[in-house]
């Protein structure tokens, strides 16, 4: 077993099933080290998870278990794509989207969920560069969507 995994083992976590697409595109597209990962929403196992607009109905710790739920869906799709997590060198980036209310200003402490979990599970190979924005709708009504590029071996 990979140290990636016995980590996740250690903490509790189970990676979903990876998503399938919702259109024309692919999930995830590796360019020399690069692996680029196509938005990941708050979708497991067929269903939404987290929905919602961030500041309205929902709390911010509602909004930063929306992003540990997408940055576990990135983790499933990358290690579908080259079939080991070990093999993720660094995340250069992360950019997350924020489902808020108008004037929501707090984005960055919910993308903290994703990030902090990242951090939690690849340690250091985890930390990244990240954009965190609000906007006025998601896909599905999801509370967040999180796009990355992960540098791999």
């Amino acid at each position: 077993m990979s140290q990636t995994n016995d980590r996740l083992v250690e903490l509790g976590i189970e990676l979903p099933t990876a998503p399938a697409p919702a259109g024309n595109y692919v999930p995830a597209m590796q360019v020399g080290k690069l692996l680029y990962l196509s938005g990941a929403i708050c979708f497991v196992n067929g269903e939404m998870t987290h929905t919602g607009k961030i500041g309205e109905s929902r709390d911010i710790a509602y909004g930063q278990a929306a992003a540990r739920v997408c940055a576990l869906n990135l983790l499933a799709v990358a290690n579908e794509q080259i079939g080991d997590l070990d093999k993720i060198s660094r995340i250069v980036q992360l950019n997350g989207f924020v489902n808020g209310i108008p004037g929501f200003a707090d984005s960055p402490v919910v993308i903290n969920g994703a990030s902090d979990t990242l951090v939690e599970i690849l340690g250091d190979r985890g930390r990244h560069t990240r954009a965190a924005v609000a906007v006025t709708g998601l896909p599905k009504d999801s509370s967040v969507e999180i796009q990355a590029i992960f540098e791999v071996a």
